[in-house]
């Protein structure tokens, strides 16, 4: 039996797609992780600049912090996961991809419909006036980086303890509860809001595909789980349901 008849959809553009990623496709891309063996709290220059980040958020060492996480991820690039993300999206008119990452991966791939819900380390966020600037380059000119209205910018990333911003949680909770096909990849579902979001999309109706190298809190519940790397499985799974869907 292949993978869409596993799943019982048709693939056609009419097709209502979203996809959470979380931190396993970009480790495939050599992100650090942030938790965990193998995370960047095993380096102690990221121990060192962290324990003197914190609340307002736009100071000079919250900033130093910041910069030495975006030099990391500068010399990374996106994946086989990351572009097929890209041509699902083009492929349906109800696309949504929802993801757990501040790298800015997805957006350096073409992805244009994304949905960050933890931010973007890329862009900086006035406390002021509350304006989102881009922050494209590393380094920075200068530390902290300031905003138009002359006050200093702190990085658009939600801190532990921070609410997600309402707009962009009501609007991937919006897609999850429309979905007809869900993908999760890459992520451990312990992360709450994050984990909901495919448990929701199975209430309403959508058949959900996990794709992990290992097992998760999520496995039992998917309609199918894959075990394997995002940027070997994912290509393949959508290769086969194009394929599918043209005979």
């Amino acid at each position: 039996m292949g993978i869409a008849e596993k799943l019982g959809v048709t693939i056609n553009g009419k097709l209502r797609v979203v996809a959470l990623t979380g931190a396993g496709i970009s480790i495939e891309s050599g992100v650090p992780i942030f938790r965990g063996t193998g995370s960047m709290w095993e380096i102690p220059e990221a121990k060192r600049l962290a324990s003197r980040a914190g609340p307002p958020w736009n100071t000079r060492e919250t900033c130093e912090f910041y910069e030495w996480r975006r030099r990391l991820v500068s010399r990374c690039r996106p994946n086989a996961a990351h572009y097929t993300l890209v041509e699902m999206e083009g492929c349906f008119e109800d696309f949504c991809l929802i993801t757990q990452n501040v790298d800015g991966l997805h957006g350096r791939a073409g992805s244009r419909n994304v949905l960050e819900l933890h931010g973007n380390t890329w862009k900086g966020e006035c406390m002021r006036c509350g304006r989102t600037v881009e922050l494209p380059e590393t380094p920075l000119e200068s530390l902290p980086p300031y905003c138009m209205c002359g006050y200093a910018l702190r990085p658009r990333v939600v801190q532990f303890g921070e609410p997600i911003d309402r707009k962009v949680l009501s609007a991937a909770f919006a897609a999850c509860k429309r979905a007809g096909l869900f993908f999760v990849i890459g992520t451990s579902g312990v992360v709450s809001p994050a984990f909901q979001m495919p448990l929701l999309a199975l209430e309403n109706g959508a058949r959900v595909t996990e794709i992990n190298p290992n097992p998760t809190v999520l496995t039992p519940h998917m309609t199918l789980s894959i075990r394997g790397k995002a940027s070997e499985v994912l290509p393949r799974l959508w290769k086969e349901l194009v394929i599918t869907s043209r005979n």
